[in-house]
C-alpha cells in the first residue's frame, strides 16, 4: 500500500481556512446573543440556547468533514481548534472572574477531541476504501 505524505503548506493554509471559517461561525451563531435570561425565580441562564450551539456544531461539520476528505487531517483539527478557542476567548474577556479562562480550556480541550475523533473516523473510512462522498 502506498503510503503519500501530507504537505505542510496545504495543511497550514487549510488550517488558516478552517479557522477564519470556525471564527466567521461562532460569530454567526454565538456572537451577537450576549445577554443572560432572568427567570421569574431569580435564576439565570445563557447567553447561548441550545439551538445555537448545535446549529453551530452542525454547521462546522460540513467545512471539518470537507477537508478531512481532502486529507488535510492536521490543518482541520488546529484550524477549528484555534478558531473556536480565540473566538470563545475573545466573546468571553469581558468576564469580571476570570472564569472565562476555565471555559476557554473546555473549548479548546474539547473541540480538539472531537475534531481529531471525526478526522479519524474520515481518515479511517477513506483507507479501507469506503470514503465519504458528496461533501
Amino acid at each position: 500500500m502506498e503510503q503519500r505524505r501530507l504537505k505542510p503548506v496545504p495543511q497550514l493554509v487549510s488550517g488558516l481556512v478552517l479557522a477564519g471559517v470556525t471564527s466567521a461561525l461562532w460569530a454567526a451563531w454565538l456572537g451577537w446573543d450576549q445577554r443572560r435570561d432572568v427567570h421569574a425565580d431569580g435564576t439565570t441562564t445563557g447567553p447561548y440556547e441550545a439551538w445555537q450551539v448545535i446549529g453551530f456544531v452542525l454547521t462546522l461539520l460540513v467545512p471539518v468533514c470537507w477537508a478531512a476528505t481532502r486529507r488535510y487531517f492536521v490543518g482541520a483539527v488546529l484550524g477549528v481548534t484555534a478558531g473556536a478557542t480565540v473566538s470563545a476567548s475573545y466573546d468571553w474577556s469581558d468576564d469580571a472572574s476570570g472564569l472565562f479562562a476555565i471555559g476557554v480550556g473546555m473549548v479548546m480541550v474539547g473541540s480538539f477531541a472531537v475534531t481529531s475523533a471525526l478526522v479519524a473516523v474520515i481518515a479511517s473510512r477513506e483507507r479501507r476504501g469506503g470514503a465519504v462522498t458528496g461533501l
